[in-house]
């Protein structure tokens, strides 16, 4: 049986199918290859910010949040707005604890084994991709330390970057686990770094710090089943729109329309009940009942656009992704992110990471679900996606799309691309749209290559419309990759080519 691995680096892929080849299976080379992104990609992910992962063994899937909690001195009169770059917006990281979870349940390598293509990565260096280099430079101002430059700039495409703190970092965690960036030196310079910066991060809240493992949610989509981690995670939008969108059976401009609107519906009811379970549970049996799908697709014209709507009442009351399949069956969808982009770019020195800006996702309205709230998780952005058959159960692939409040549109537009015929590259090619949640009736930006005449369609239903986003810019509509299992065995896989990455394949002969 052949395996194949997907992530935004060829380097990172490379790293993966490396393990692969030395008998490591999907759990651990998705570890490997999220380490490896941390070195060759520190502009959005790192061991400083939080990952969530889908597991798929033998017919069942597992579900891990590695997402951490606010600081338990950290209450609601304490700030009076939440900063990106601001210190409190800095969450306990969850991305270390997820990784070692994610081996004691499901990998077969020691962890030293895992990290150490990411350590001689780290001090032998690597050539910097070209669009990586791009938005290192665009993040450098947020910086605190010049660990993460040369010179003091940020490296150009092409050119040897080398990160010994990092090195030093993951040498730690092989050599004394986890317990080292929780409990241990790394937890100290954390804090250090946080408090001189007026945090309320102590080391109870590192040490306080653990994963958790959940069920997954899921819903049938053409032959499909599409599945999502539960809450505080998004994937529950993805889902809400897949459902309202397949009440409809629309083509053209007008396929695209209701996609529009079944993504506006679904970000109202998820902005609305989305949340830390432990302080708020999300209605998730309702939300996704298709007789709620049906009510909530009532409200689409499909000659105009929403108007004043809000959530439902179903009941009274910048990330890298990677993904595994490997020769024994077992496939793993796995994203690790900062936030956005270095997120606080907040440095422990000596150390080789930045800090991620979660934070930023809690609200201070008062009475909110997601309000912050002292040892709470945030809403988050993050959500890797697996697809099994929903006649059999058997595995069909893992997919995600990264950046932020794209993601479940993403998730949207790759499966319902799926569903028309396409390959996984080109569902993952495909022009996008992308929505701002903040606004139910904001912009819809149009990537380029999107066809004139349903542009042209939206213009005409009332969309305010902004067409032919292109270069640099078509980072809003997220960065994919997918492996599907087609009848047979065989892997195909897909690699957005807005990112610097790729699939890479191990033939049957090397399984």
């Amino acid at each position: 049986m052949s395996a194949m691995v997907a992530s935004s680096q060829r380097a990172a892929s490379q790293v993966g199918i490396d393990i692969l080849r030395s008998g490591g299976n999907a759990a651990d080379a998705a570890v490997a290859m999220a380490a490896a992104l941390n070195v060759t990609e520190p502009c959005s992910t790192g061991i400083g910010g939080d990952c969530f992962a889908l597991y798929y063994s033998g017919g069942q899937l597992t579900a891990l949040n590695g997402s951490g909690r606010a600081p338990a001195a950290l209450t609601r009169d304490r700030i009076s707005k939440l900063s990106l770059f601001d210190a409190n917006s800095v969450t306990v990281p969850g991305a270390c604890a997820a990784w070692f979870d994610l081996i004691a349940r499901h990998g077969s390598l020691p962890m030293k084994e895992l990290l150490a293509p990411a350590i001689r990565l780290a001090e032998e260096g690597f050539q910097v991709e070209p669009i990586t280099a791009h938005f290192w430079n665009e993040g450098l101002h947020c910086l605190t330390s010049p660990e993460l430059t040369i010179g003091g700039r940020a490296p150009k495409a092409g050119e040897t970057f080398r990160n010994p703190g990092l090195a030093r970092t993951f040498r730690a965690i092989a050599d004394d686990g986890p317990e080292v960036f929780y409990r241990g030196p790394i937890a100290a310079a954390i804090v250090k770094v946080l408090r001189e910066r007026g945090a309320a991060m102590a080391m109870v809240d590192l040490a306080a710090h653990e994963s958790s493992w959940e069920d997954p949610i899921s819903t049938p989509f053409r032959g499909m089943r599409v599945w999502e981690c539960p809450p505080n995670g998004q994937g529950i939008a993805a889902l809400l729109a897949l459902n309202i969108f397949d009440q409809f059976d629309a083509q053209g401009v007008e396929r695209w329309h209701v996609m529009i609107e079944a993504m506006r519906l679904a970000f109202e009811d998820a902005c609305w009940y989305v949340a830390d379970p432990a302080f708020s549970p999300t209605p998730v049996e309702e939300l996704l009942s298709r007789e709620y799908a049906a009510e909530r697709a009532t409200l689409i014209r499909l000659d105009g656009v929403l108007s004043n709507v809000g959530p439902g009442a179903p009941v009274s009351c910048d990330t890298t992704y990677l993904c595994v399949v490997d020769q024994h069956g077992n496939a793993c969808s796995f994203i690790n992110s900062n936030y956005l982009g270095f997120g606080t770019g907040i440095i422990p020195v000596g150390w080789g990471f930045t800090l991620q800006n979660r934070g930023c996702t809690f609200t201070l309205e008062p009475g909110h679900v997601n309000e912050l709230a002292p040892r709470k998780r945030p809403y988050h952005t993050i959500i890797p996606g697996m697809l099994t058959n929903e006649s059999d159960g058997t595995l069909l692939g893992p997919f995600g799309v990264m950046g932020g409040y794209m993601q479940p549109q993403g998730h949207l537009q790759v499966i319902a691309s799926l569903s028309d015929g396409l390959s996984p590259q080109e569902a993952i090619d495909r022009p996008r749209f992308r929505l701002d949640p903040a606004s139910a009736n904001g912009k819809v930006y149009i990537e380029e290559g999107m066809d004139t005449d349903i542009a042209n369609g939206l213009l005409e239903r009332g969309h305010d419309v902004v067409l032919n986003i292109a270069g640099y810019d078509r980072v809003m509509f997220g960065r994919g990759q997918i492996i599907c299992r087609r009848e047979g065995g065989s892997l195909v896989g897909g690699s957005d080519s807005r990112a610097d990455g790729c699939w890479m394949e191990m033939a049957d002969e090397q399984a």
